[in-house]
């Protein structure tokens, strides 16, 4: 136990004694976090400028402008027919709508006609206009339509609506999405950071093999299996070291809610933790040199997690695809966590976290059955 406290100790000195490496470790998920938010942070309630041509001026074409201007976030002003062009073309407005001669009498008779809208922002636009504006219109036409050509009784049902005793009342929600997509690609950078941390941890084995220093430390009282442990052991407290800085800047500093409490998340990414260093192990294990296990870990790293979806949802990808990243556990990883978002129990997500496990426990045999018949320079198992 003290040698191993000691190949602990020496790892980590090793690594950590140029400043930089702190920074690379430990800085580098934050950079996830910051584009995350460049990606989905900014606010997307603006303000929609719609222009008015009133060529109808009845009641029923003024309570509908009037409607309009009620609506949050639009921002009306009366312009005339010539500016139209003008208006839209240099962006001062979104869309005209032109309320046509003839307008009110076509909604007192039940049949809504004479309105145009003008826009070269297309549905956008437009779409966000007619769901408001159409379902007005309507109400006001069903009631020409009952009064059946009655001005009278068009006047005191119209009357009547507009005075209505009954209250709509509005409570505004918190708008999660954001969150959740910024949680989803911050999370998805964190596992890319943790599989290239643990292949350069994992590759101090072959450098301290190249440089000699790994056979003389087997020339001690210090065995094999101690000095790979030592390595897994420096590999899991650099992971977990990253996994509460990611997290806890993402809460407190960034403030991004995750939505999930924070030992669901610390234990899923825990646990994808085991799954980087089987990983890492195993390409040492297949690796002949420092150089071609790097190159190696970045030919795996970089593709799976792009498959798996760690910078994009995978649901964007082609169906083929989506089915190739069921067999990556980075794609576990980030569907444990989604169904987690969505209130998921994690007591549910049994099967997730058994696959998990059963990839982590894959490449470690895998590494484990490799180092055992690596003769070329010495077992380590």
């Amino acid at each position: 136990m003290r040698d191993l406290f000691w190949l602990i100790s020496h790892t980590l000195k090793r690594t950590f004694s140029n400043k930089k490496s702190i920074l690379l470790y430990f800085g580098t998920p934050l950079i996830g976090i910051i584009i995350s938010l460049l990606a989905y942070g900014r606010s997307t309630a603006t303000e929609l400028h719609v222009g008015i041509v009133n060529q109808d001026p009845n009641n029923i074409t003024n309570d509908t402008i009037h409607f309009i201007k009620g609506i949050d976030h639009i921002s009306v002003t009366n312009v005339k027919e010539s500016e139209i062009d003008d208006k839209i073309t240099s962006g001062k407005l979104d869309c005209v709508l032109i309320f046509h001669s003839g307008f009110s009498k076509s909604v007192q008779e039940g049949n809504p006609n004479h309105i145009q809208i003008v826009s070269i922002r297309g549905t956008e636009i437009t779409g966000f206009i007619k769901s408001y504006l159409y379902h007005y219109i309507d109400n006001i036409a069903a009631i020409g339509k009952i009064a059946k050509g009655d001005e009278h009784t068009f006047s005191e049902m119209h009357k009547r609506f507009q005075q209505a005793p009954f209250k709509i009342s509005v409570y505004p929600l918190r708008d999660t999405s954001k969150h959740k997509q910024m949680t989803y690609q911050s999370i998805g950078y964190l596992l890319m950071v943790m599989l290239l941390s643990a292949g350069n941890l994992a590759e101090i084995i072959l450098k301290e093999k190249e440089n000699r220093t790994y056979f003389r430390l087997l020339s001690t009282p210090i065995s094999a299996k101690q000095y790979v442990l030592s390595n897994i052991i420096v590999n899991m407290i650099v992971m977990t070291g990253q996994i509460i800085i990611t997290l806890i800047m993402m809460d407190t500093v960034f403030r991004i809610k995750t939505n999930i409490p924070f030992w669901q998340m610390a234990t899923i990414l825990m646990l994808f933790a085991l799954v980087a260093i089987g990983v890492a192990l195993m390409t040492v294990a297949f690796a002949c040199s420092s150089a071609s296990s790097g190159s190696m870990l970045n030919l795996l790293v970089v593709p799976t997690c792009m498959l798996a979806g760690c910078f994009w949802p995978v649901d964007i990808m082609p169906a083929f695809v989506q089915k190739l990243a069921d067999f990556l556990p980075q794609r576990w990883a980030l569907d444990t966590l989604l169904k987690l978002q969505h209130r998921h129990h994690f007591g549910s997500l049994y099967l997730n976290i058994l696959i998990l496990f059963a990839f982590a426990l894959t490449f470690f045999l895998i590494a484990v059955y490799k180092f055992g018949r690596n003769h070329s320079v010495g077992n380590f198992l």
